[in-house]
């Protein structure tokens, strides 16, 4: 079994004058990230390994939650998962270590939500649905998708497999 944890950054600042790649937090961000780090935590949410874009706000993103989140993940911050497609983080998430079962991806819209529905599989149960179907009618800054696989390594991960067993936006959080 393998745990997908994909994690859109928290709200950032409109402008920045380094450009689009530079722009921080806003103050709701700041406020958002360590909350849902708190919660992720409580939830046993844990990842063993974090692939988090190399933007400022993603960046600042994984700071803000690491400090309320337990464990000691390895860490790599990608120039390549900064505005990637669908298909481009899914390729990245099939590199992952097997030694790890808990992953978490910390990326951008709109590949990391086309990313969330793309794994996700037909939902069974009432539950499920009413997860996928506020997943696909928003991905806000700061939302967390929690996909389980029945796979045994990274590699065997595939569209429709994924069960969205959690949605969690901050809002949900207030």
């Amino acid at each position: 079994m393998k745990r997908l944890l994909l994690l859109r950054h928290a709200k950032a600042e409109q402008h920045n004058k380094g450009g689009d790649h530079e722009r921080e937090l806003s103050s709701r961000g700041r406020k958002d990230a360590p909350r849902m780090g708190h919660v992720m935590d409580l939830k046993g949410y844990v990842p063993d390994v974090v692939l988090c874009s190399s933007s400022a706000r993603t960046r600042e993103t994984f700071e803000l939650a690491k400090d309320e989140l337990g464990g000691k993940p390895h860490v790599e911050f990608l120039n390549t998962l900064y505005l990637a497609s669908a298909q481009h983080i899914l390729g990245l998430l099939r590199g992952i270590p097997d030694s790890a079962r808990t992953a978490l991806a910390i990326g951008h819209s709109p590949g990391l939500e086309e990313c969330a529905v793309l794994l996700a599989r037909r939902p069974r149960e009432a539950a499920e649905i009413a997860r996928l179907d506020s997943l696909r009618a928003k991905f806000p800054t700061c939302a967390l998708a929690v996909l389980d696989f029945r796979i045994s390594n990274w590699p065997a991960l595939a569209p429709g497999t994924g069960s969205l067993i959690d949605f969690i936006r901050p809002k949900d959080l207030d």
